[in-house]
């Protein structure tokens, strides 16, 4: 099934859910309904800038807690649809595309029109969005849990994980915020991705001060060294939870399309697991921690600690 175009933008904005001056003056989000809340789960929501690798983040660390025995959900949250195609090794139909068939009528669902299992048993979901530029993607991620609240499909889950768009203003951005116990920043050892980590920690300690969302760390990714990273979280008082080198076993098993728990047992392919496999440990006890509270920096002041002389 490919992306739709003829959206009903209408429907989707008059149920949008919309609300202004929800965290902070001139504010514009996404409300979440209360009782649209995940009870149970512990859920991490993964952020970075465009291309950084969060879904291959997402996917080889669904596997990892797959892999250490706990039910995992995982939710893309990008109109490309491509979060959960390692796990599945498909691209599977977007929740919208499906509610758009039945003319938005949820309750002629069944949770296999939407739901696709993956590797080591990973409930795999793409939540999809509207056209590029003609709706909000916060909607189609709330839609996405209604449905899944209805159909009772979060009860038996460990670990929820939403895999986000890169656009730190977007609703489809800040909607999973409302759902997140930590938020994970991947990013890479340079200005711009450090940069956008910097906009994205803002925007999660904005939504903190009226949601349980807390910041869990950073993902330093595709990264041969960590020194530019390291200074960053030294100077805002954040903190790098894994690193990611840049080995040649993850670009394969993405043109493979597998995670990297299916590929061979090759030195890196069996080094990189074990550092997702931290990653999924450090994750699982964070939620019962004390959370981070790092300071972002102003623009100026990014540019003085990592700009160029």
């Amino acid at each position: 099934m490919s992306p739709r175009d003829d959206i009903d933008i209408p429907r989707l904005k008059a149920a949008s859910g919309v609300r202004k001056g929800e965290d902070g003056e001139g504010s514009v989000q996404v409300h979440m309904d209360p009782s649209m809340k995940i009870e149970g789960a512990k859920v991490f929501s993964v952020y970075g800038k465009g291309g950084i690798g969060k879904s291959t983040t997402s996917s080889n660390l669904s596997a990892a807690f797959a892999s250490l025995g706990k039910r995992v959900l995982q939710i893309g949250c990008d109109p490309k649809h491509d979060s959960t195609f390692t796990l599945t090794g498909s691209l599977v139909p977007t929740v919208i595309d499906i509610l758009k068939d039945v003319d938005f009528h949820a309750e002629e669902l069944r949770p296999e029109d939407f739901m696709f299992e993956g590797w080591g048993g990973v409930q795999c979901v793409e939540a999809g969005g509207p056209p590029a530029g003609t709706g909000c993607g916060g909607y189609v991620v709330g839609q996405t849990v209604k449905l899944l609240k209805q159909h009772h499909m979060l009860e038996d889950t460990d670990i929820v994980i939403f895999d986000v768009l890169g656009d730190v203003v977007c609703g489809g951005f800040a909607a999973p915020l409302q759902h997140a116990d930590r938020a994970v920043v991947v990013t890479a050892n340079d200005f711009d991705s450090i940069y956008a980590m910097n906009r994205i920690i803002a925007a999660v300690e904005a939504k903190s001060k009226n949601y349980g969302v807390r910041l869990a760390g950073c993902v330093a990714n595709r990264s041969k060294d960590t020194d530019e990273v390291d200074k960053y979280c030294d100077a805002v008082g954040f903190q790098r939870i894994a690193h990611m080198p840049d080995y040649d076993a993850i670009r394969r098993s993405r043109l493979k399309k597998k995670t990297l728990f299916e590929m061979p047992d090759e030195d890196d392919i069996i080094a990189a697991r074990a550092e997702y496999v931290a990653l999924a440990e450090k994750l699982w006890t964070s939620v019962g921690e004390p959370p981070l509270e790092p300071s972002p920096l102003p623009d100026r002041e990014i540019f003085e600690l990592l700009g160029f002389d």
